[in-house]
């Protein structure tokens, strides 16, 4: 494609925001993505429907009965593998956490332009499918096979580059990752929106890295070069700053706000009592949670933690809280079991990547 077939070339610098004011396209993007309802955090497993969803071109619609997964350039025994073939595979079924690597991006300042999460860009799925791992040795990448790449069938233009959204694993983290090539989520077919026909899921990653509508792997003897490799999903501290990629979740937690809500601020009213606050807690790389903390009335106090379901799944927490007339701002902070601590206030990154900051719920208590 040449410059003049490709109207978008001159575009790609920096857009100007404003901390709460949003652009026409901003809100586009939100119209088109979607996130998590926060109240069925109180749901071990996320319904399909309220999974968060992020999709960065058009969904492709693909039929499943002639799709084929082909493992292409750069390895020894190449083939082409069907959906039914797939199927018959050993089969695994696990829970697993996928948050977006770009939540928490509007409490970020200044922000990025770009989709406005605030808390809601996470969910757990039961995601079944069969292990990659054996696949990838069965098309037996050459001796200097560095990376394995992944293609998606979705394609579209970014800051001027047109792309099929790809990503990559080296080889010794495809063998350390638990990688799934999916086909089915909460016992269902994959519906069109969450990647239809396949899928992979890479658990205890930032959602950019579970590429959907597989359809193309590689092995490449060189760093893949992709866009969504190497000039997105990246911590940056400056926009010259080439930065350092995005991989594992960071330790976060979110509460269920309490009470019922107003309908424009989401802010919170509830009547005077005893209430049982819950949540979530989740950390990266299949690391566990070992505390959450809850702020009260200025006073910090430990929740009590169920065991995940699964190593890769999101914990629950509970705690008791005597509802005091007046306002309130309420606060989760959770640390996982290598010691890693939810901030407070937002780690600073230029594209508001991974901002895990202690999640703040106004509340106002009615008098008695």
């Amino acid at each position: 494609m040449t410059a003049h077939d490709n109207p978008f070339a001159g575009y790609g610098g920096r857009i100007t925001t404003q901390d709460g004011v949003y652009s026409q396209s901003e809100v586009g993007l939100a119209n088109r993505n979607s996130g998590l309802l926060l109240e069925t955090l109180a749901l071990d497993i996320t319904p399909t429907g309220l999974h968060y969803l992020l999709t960065h071109f058009d969904v492709p619609l693909i039929d499943e009965a002639e799709h084929r997964l082909t493992f292409a350039r750069g390895f020894d025994a190449p083939f082409e593998i069907g959906l039914d073939e797939i199927r018959a595979l050993p089969q695994v079924t696990r829970p697993v956490t996928l948050e977006c690597a770009g939540n928490g991006r509007s409490g970020v300042s200044p922000r990025s332009h770009s989709m406005p999460w605030a808390y809601e860009a996470v969910g757990t799925s039961e995601w079944t499918g069969t292990p990659l791992k054996p696949l990838i040795e069965r098309a037996g990448p050459k001796s200097d096979t560095v990376e394995i790449a992944f293609f998606g069938a979705d394609y579209g233009f970014d800051k001027g580059v047109g792309h099929y959204f790809g990503r990559s694993l080296t080889l010794a983290q495809i063998a350390e990752l638990d990688v799934t090539l999916v086909h089915f989520m909460n016992g269902q077919p994959l519906l069109p929106q969450h990647g239809a026909p396949l899928r992979i899921i890479v658990p205890g990653w930032y959602g950019m890295a579970s590429v959907k509508w597989l359809g193309r792997i590689e092995a490449l003897n060189t760093a893949f070069d992709g866009f969504q490799q190497v000039r997105t999903y990246r911590f940056r501290e400056s926009d010259e700053d080439p930065g350092r990629p995005v991989t594992t979740m960071r330790v976060k937690s979110l509460m269920v706000p309490p009470g019922v809500p107003d309908w424009s601020s989401r802010k919170r009213w509830l009547r005077p009592g005893p209430v049982t606050l819950v949540g979530r807690a989740w950390s990266g790389g299949g690391v566990s949670i070992s505390k959450v903390e809850v702020e009260l009335d200025g006073e910090w106090r430990e929740a009590r933690l169920q065991p995940p379901a699964g190593a890769y799944a999101w914990s629950k927490w509970s705690c008791e809280w005597d509802a005091s007339p007046g306002a309130h701002v309420l606060r989760c902070c959770a640390t996982d079991a290598l010691g890693n601590v939810q901030p407070l206030d937002p780690p600073w990154d230029v594209a508001g990547f991974a901002n895990n900051a202690a999640q703040k719920v106004q509340v106002f208590v009615a008098e008695a």
